[in-house]
């Protein structure tokens, strides 16, 4: 029998893989709290949801940082059990075309890495003590982007991907002594909204098991991470790809 009921606090929740990892974390019984740019969908189907809800434009720094006591106050008993850093965004041109290192203004550049590298660290540092009281978990979400050039994920997003893998080896250093393991996962080809045009041909010709992953994959392995079976785990990149990694 839990003596305590654990906590889960995870960004960019409204859709895809974070929307299936809230889903996966209720189904356990965890105390959810969600952060979004965007306002909590009435549709979401988990218990006490808007209440829970923090609307947070990750792209603002400064704003994280001033949104930290407000996300402390709402942790029971002062405890972070899991930081699930799921939130990031990947812009396109006009067309939707992949934007190069040519074509990405350097403002656009500041934009990506503040939602997809600075906020996870701003996160990490500033609910460090409650992380620390609950021998909690830290999970980035990184990319197979961030390991090759991908044809349609841009540089800036894949650069900054790069940078949060590097980000989540240095934390797993600094944290574990504290009983805090950090990790993450790195998704390839997932069956969500995002995906873009020609995808098929990636996996026709690049995934050996040919097919899509799905957002419930992806959260049962974020799951597991945050789990007792993992307690050994800190400092990994795990690939969640059907294999098109290698």
């Amino acid at each position: 029998m839990r003596l305590e009921q654990r906590s889960l606090l995870l960004t960019g929740a409204s859709r895809g893989i974070g929307h299936a990892t809230v889903k996966r974390f209720v189904e356990d019984g965890w105390h959810i709290l969600t952060i979004s740019r965007q306002r909590f969908a009435e549709s979401c189907p988990w218990q006490a949801g808007a209440d829970n809800h923090i609307q947070l434009d990750l792209a603002d720094i400064g704003n994280v940082t001033r949104k930290i006591p407000d996300i402390r106050r709402r942790l029971p008993d002062g405890k972070l059990h899991a930081l699930v850093n799921n939130a990031a965004i990947s812009p396109k041109t006009g067309a939707g075309g992949r934007l190069g290192t040519f074509n990405t203004e350097l403002t656009l550049w500041q934009q990506v890495f503040n939602v997809n590298f600075f906020a996870t660290l701003a996160l990490a540092q500033g609910l460090r003590d409650e992380l620390m009281a609950a021998q909690g978990t830290i999970i980035n979400v990184t990319s197979i982007a961030g390991t090759r050039v991908h044809p349609f994920a841009g540089s800036a997003y894949a650069t900054s991907k790069a940078a949060l893998a590097s980000l989540t080896r240095e934390l797993a250093a600094d944290f574990g002594p504290h009983g805090v393991r950090v990790n993450a996962i790195a998704p390839g080809e997932i069956d969500t909204s995002i995906l873009s045009p020609g995808t098929e041909q990636i996996v026709e010709s690049a995934i050996p098991m040919r097919r899509l992953g799905s957002p419930g994959e992806v959260a049962n392995t974020i799951f597991f991470l945050c789990s007792p079976a993992a307690s050994y785990i800190n400092g990994a990149e795990i690939h969640i790809n059907g294999g098109q990694h290698i």
